[in-house]
């Protein structure tokens, strides 16, 4: 069995190159254009008009103006003034990933999601069903386009960091192939920039000694990058010579549910994080109970005036689906803190390791206050899904003075949502 598997692997074109990644086209804009049809062709950015705000998505329009993700808003609008700004929707991003990772499972179990829209692929046991890794790729783009109406496009090579640098000058809407005995060779045609880890501080670190290709680092000894690069030098000198022994790793990464504000304006008060806190506790946990979860755990994220992010997280010795389980921690994370560096632009509260039972039955606890907490939230639910989620709210939020620019809610997803470029 396993001689006849290995002759007819030997008969399939560039069956060493097993490893895929494949990545959707500008995602957040493709799934925005799917109900705005009417915008292809011209610059789309989504994110909020507000000036505080980020470019999460760009149109491959708008990118031609040098509008890049992760851009702040007023700048993205002043070098293009004529793009149509559209809010994001996440829980239809999640929606759609689903989708795209159904597709991809249905090629092969080895799939290691990396986000929403991101995943690498071994498809070595599938090329006797399938054919080639070429012919695969082009199976996974024709299905995704076809079904869900957005394209995707295909790094195949024999490591993760070669297909992924593939599929990167694929876009958009390629498939590039890197032969095993042409990696090497082709990797040394690019800027040093294309390896792994190697920001822009470490390409001034390293043009300083003439070095700015990916050839340069492969013929420089493994001494002196250690000595510029400390205990990355070794791993960037492999990956120049093509060399990446990770393999997929199939991932079930853990659902969460969140919620995160940017401010019109940036905050030191903190009385002011406490009362937004309080209300993305709420927002979340009620959330929690409609989606039929609790959380075995909570993260608290800051973002500093000068975009810098912290994360702080805390585990729950039992699951939890109130707001005042997560407010509590969140606050008690925020207090451990200390003295902060600069003021806030950006908080945010995540509920994690979901489990299904939050359905406000009952859940075991020592906790009396918790449980009365719960009764309260459950009838603060049929308040306001018969009224209207305004209806009724805490007390501690009807004085709120600062109001967010940019609410950002996360229903349940199996990869993280980010800036997609």
């Amino acid at each position: 069995m396993g001689v006849s598997t290995s002759q007819g692997l030997r008969q399939i074109e560039h069956a060493e190159c097993h490893i895929l990644h494949i990545d959707m086209d500008a995602y957040f804009v493709s799934v925005e254009l799917l109900e705005r049809p009417e915008l292809r062709g011209v610059p789309v950015v989504v994110g909020s008009p507000s000036g505080r705000s980020v470019v999460l998505s760009a149109s491959y329009e708008a990118r031609a103006f040098g509008v890049r993700s992760a851009m702040p808003m007023s700048v993205a609008l002043r070098r293009c003034p004529t793009a149509v700004i559209l809010p994001p929707h996440q829980r239809r991003y999640a929606e759609i990933s689903r989708e795209v990772m159904s597709i991809f499972r249905s090629v092969t179990p080895d799939v290691e999601q990396l986000s929403v829209d991101e995943a690498f692929l071994d498809v070595a046991g599938s090329m006797r069903r399938l054919g080639g890794p070429r012919e695969i790729g082009e199976q996974v783009r024709a299905q995704v386009q076809a079904t869900l109406g957005i394209t995707a496009s295909v790094g195949a090579a024999t490591t993760k960091f070669v297909a992924k640098i593939a599929s990167t000058r694929a876009k958009p809407d390629g498939l590039l192939l890197i032969p095993g005995d042409r990696t090497v060779a082709y990797l040394h045609t690019l800027p040093v920039s294309a390896l792994w880890g190697v920001g822009a501080k470490t390409q001034e670190v390293l043009a300083r000694i003439g070095i700015r290709t990916v050839e340069d680092v492969a013929h420089t000894p493994v001494p002196t990058l250690r000595r510029l690069l400390g205990a990355s030098g070794e791993h960037v000198h492999q990956l120049a010579w093509g060399r990446d022994a990770r393999r997929v790793v199939v991932s079930r990464p853990e659902k969460s549910i969140g919620a995160e504000e940017t401010f019109s304006l940036d905050v030191e008060d903190t009385a002011v994080l406490r009362t937004e806190l309080l209300r993305l506790a709420h927002r979340t946990a009620t959330r929690l109970r409609t989606s039929g979860y609790r959380a075995g755990g909570m993260a608290l994220k800051l973002r500093y005036a000068d975009f810098s992010t912290l994360t702080r997280s805390k585990r729950f010795d039992e699951p939890v689906d109130s707001a005042n389980a997560l407010y509590t921690a969140a606050t008690a994370l925020l207090g451990s803190l200390g003295e902060r560096p600069m003021a806030v632009r950006l908080i945010g509260l995540r509920a994690e390791s979901l489990e299904s039972g939050g359905d406000g039955s009952t859940q075991l606890t020592i906790d009396r206050r918790d449980d009365n907490w719960r009764t309260a939230e459950r009838a603060l639910d049929e308040v306001n899904r018969k009224f209207g989620a305004a209806g009724v709210v805490p007390a501690g939020l009807l004085a709120s003075k600062h109001r967010a620019a940019e609410p950002d809610d996360d229903q349940p997803t199996s990869g993280a949502t980010r800036a997609r470029s």
